[in-house]
């Protein structure tokens, strides 16, 4: 759900005059963030500096280096990757996968964006959230273990009973648990009186979940995947279709009559897409709230870091390479086509495809420079804005303060359901050394603490202000979960870092730390999401603010589409051009119409 980002860069092994790191393969990691929260191709150059012969690809714990022939560097490219975001790594590793040579290039010194980690003190603290969809060993929509067996990789997993709490007004105490019978059954304890109408809602969520969890996921943009598809599974296919351009709310009001029940099922959609379930799109809902029974909410041993720096790894032993302190600032056009990018220190790396993990915002208002937006990004911003970013508060405690029993995932909205989508009117927690205790020193627990909040709240302060600021609003969100959870909670403080949008905005390169898009008005449920190419030749999107959206689990779809679309346009999958520019001319009128 969550998006942070770390406030500042503790020491790491100087560069030399090409940013490379130089580090031994058994040398321990870099110090990380401090966080206060068939085939044709264009041959060219992918990197020339004059005096350099080993190119050097970097992974978080280990420097692979490779010499050139001939006296500088000179690789072609078929895919470079702008950002190493979970969608950013799944679509790099998928190309890998089939053959591809991709560069990924990451602002940072570690990968994973928002689903990084750093170290502080002898704590390992998720950047982001804890709730990890996607890792069962069963079924098409366990993205994350496919994306990591496509590289040669598995992580262990601890498996998380209770997918959260919610605390809610009204004194509505309701455990999302793993058994789905378990969840139906405490539901419907609390409101008896909506037995039928809540197994009704949920169970049209289980009708698209199932009929996306029999199929093989990948590019909708891709005509010849998608009639396969349509002609293996034409009942799922329609099924998907009809629920398409649907939102969870007016699917739930047709069923569920009691307004607790109704908010209840907004808190749900919210803390997956910051928005309620009237603005929810159908498909994004069923996918979580199916699957965290069907595979699971499974957190991976070591933290959620683990998972970006496996796929790093993983990257690099197919061959492929990644960067660090490799900030694009421009994209490279020729003739209107993407051809590379440019760093802030000059270099110039060129590729035959270039996939950017930044948000749509930032992709079209930075990266690109032109004179005027394509037309699809104009009506992408007409139907989305920049959903709010976050408060973000990591804490080292005594594990005396927890109670035996507390459940990893928390979700609190107090007093009043109106709060729900206002800045710092809900928080969400995660304890994740609940499940893993190696993350905090013996005797203590980690405390991720995350609540909306907007950059226009913390514009216009100088550094004291700020900082006192950011001391006050932690404090009431604090005591907020010292009075709702956890009495005592401040005195057993050993640890405390605090994240604005500001300090999102910086370290993630997210236009105003958004979490990402965020519908103006009720929509017509996906339809108006984009999906992986744009307007430009060449360049392609991937993550939250392409189909289907925010989520884990939905920007390794995203990131699968990305792969197997750019795999058809170089070569590497089948494809028929006459289809393809049908389809796409097709799905671009649908946007029109959101």
């Amino acid at each position: 759900m969550l998006r942070l980002g770390p406030q500042l860069l503790t020491p790491s092994p100087a560069p030399d005059a090409d940013g490379f790191i130089s580090r031994s393969l058994d040398s321990p990691p870099p110090a990380l963030w401090r966080c206060c929260f068939g085939r044709t191709r264009a041959v060219r150059p992918a990197f020339r500096r004059a005096g350099r012969s080993p190119t050097a690809v970097l992974t978080p714990e280990r420097a692979v280096e490779r010499e050139m022939s001939g006296g500088g560097m000179e690789r072609e490219y078929d895919a470079i990757v702008i950002g190493s975001g979970i969608g950013g790594l799944v679509a790099a590793t998928q190309l890998a996968a089939k053959g591809a040579k991709v560069l990924v290039l990451e602002k940072y010194v570690i990968p994973g964006g928002s689903s990084g980690y750093y170290e502080r003190d002898g704590f390992t603290f998720d950047v982001g959230s804890s709730v990890m969809f996607g890792f069962s060993d069963k079924g098409n929509l366990n993205l994350i273990t496919q994306a990591l067996e496509a590289v040669g990789h598995k992580m262990q997993v601890i498996p998380d009973p209770t997918t959260v709490h919610f605390h809610l007004p009204g004194e509505l105490s309701v455990r999302v648990h793993r058994g789905y019978n378990e969840f139906i059954a405490e539901l419907i304890n609390k409101f008896p009186h909506d037995k039928e109408g809540i197994h009704q809602f949920y169970n049209e969520c289980w009708k698209i979940f199932n009929a996306l969890n029999s199929l093989e996921l990948k590019s909708l943009e891709e005509p010849l995947y998608l009639f396969g598809q349509f002609f293996k599974k034409p009942l799922e296919c329609l099924t998907l279709a009809y629920y398409l351009p649907q939102n969870a709310g007016d699917i739930a009001r047709k069923f569920i009559k009691d307004p607790q029940l109704l908010s209840f099922i907004d808190a749900e959609c919210f803390i997956v897409t910051t928005v309620n379930a009237l603005q929810t799109p159908m498909i994004n809902a069923s996918m979580v709230l199916c699957d965290r029974h069907f595979g699971g909410i499974n957190y991976p041993i070591g933290g959620v870091g683990g998972i970006a720096k496996a796929l790093a790894n993983g990257l690099v032993d197919k061959g492929s390479n990644i960067l660090y302190k490799a900030n694009v600032t421009s994209i490279i056009l020729n003739n209107g086509k993407a051809v590379g990018v440019r760093l802030s220190d000059g270099r110039e790396f060129f590729a035959t495809t270039v996939i950017s993990n930044a948000t749509r915002w930032d992709t079209f208002g930075k990266l690109v420079k032109m004179d005027d937006l394509p037309e699809e990004e104009k009506n992408f911003q007409r139907i989305y804005v920049k959903a709010p970013s976050f408060l973000s508060i990591h804490m080292g405690v005594k594990a005396t303060v927890l109670p035996p029993d507390t459940d990893c995932h928390h979700f609190i909205l107090e007093d009043d359901w109106a709060n729900l989508e206002k800045p710092y009117g809900s928080i969400f927690l995660s304890v994740p050394t609940v499940l893993d205790s190696s993350l905090a020193p013996e005797g203590h627990h980690i405390l991720h603490i995350f609540t909306t909040s907007c950059i226009e709240d913390w514009k216009g302060l100088g550094s004291k202000e700020y900082e006192k600021k950011k001391e006050l609003v932690a404090d009431k969100i604090i005591s907020r979960l010292e009075r709702q959870l956890f009495p005592g909670l401040k005195s057993s403080i050993v640890l405390k870092e605090v994240g604005t949008p500001k300090t999102h905005r910086r370290f993630l390169a997210r236009d105003n730390g958004t979490y990402g898009p965020m519908p103006r008005r009720v929509p017509k449920g996906l339809l108006g999401l984009p999906f992986n190419t744009t307007a430009i030749d060449g360049l392609y999107c991937v993550g939250d603010s392409c189909f289907p959206g925010q989520g884990v689990i939905a920007v390794a779809f995203s990131g699968i589409m990305c792969a197997h679309r750019v795999a058809a346009d170089i070569g590497l999958e089948k494809r028929s051009p006459i289809l393809d520019a049908a389809l796409l001319r097709f799905l671009g009128w649908l946007r029109t119409i959101a």
